[in-house]
């Protein structure tokens, strides 16, 4: 019993406080207020039918396979599950190299982040949950444009 009140005192001492089960243990991730894998699974296919039958960027994905948009799927969903705190591990090329020589304007970006609003709206993702995610992706945006 003595040993138990001595490192009861020393966690209170190191500055542990107890959690009453009404208090969560740690701030919920992005990837979990977003429904984690499987649903970010489902808005990535939905992005991904959006943006290979677009007008102005489906130019991007002409020539690729049914395998390879399969793949770029995949490889897109597990970098949305890994850059909103989930437990994926994106194993793909990195964004620059991924897009380099492409020419993707300016325009072409305001259009993603559209049709990705679209996307998210159709999920019912609630706004405050979009702006984190697109606040994720915005910096994506000076690798993946190409200065003219």
């Amino acid at each position: 019993m003595r040993k138990y009140a001595l490192s009861l005192s020393a966690l209170l001492l190191l500055g542990f406080t107890a959690v009453s089960p009404a208090e969560p243990m740690h701030k919920k991730t992005l990837y979990e207020r977003l429904g984690g894998y499987d649903a970010i699974s489902a808005v990535v296919k939905d992005l991904a039918t959006r943006l290979v039958t677009d007008r102005q960027l489906g130019v991007y994905f002409k020539g690729l396979s049914n395998d390879s948009k399969n793949k770029l799927i995949a490889h897109l969903t597990d970098f949305v599950c890994s850059a909103t705190g989930g437990p994926c591990i994106y194993t793909g090329r990195d964004m620059k190299t991924a897009h380099e020589g492409l020419g993707i304007s300016d325009s072409d970006w305001n259009r993603f982040v559209e049709l990705t609003k679209e996307t998210l709206n159709k999920f019912k993702v609630p706004p405050k949950e979009q702006q984190e995610f697109l606040q994720a992706v915005a910096p994506l945006k000076g690798v993946i444009v190409e200065k003219k």
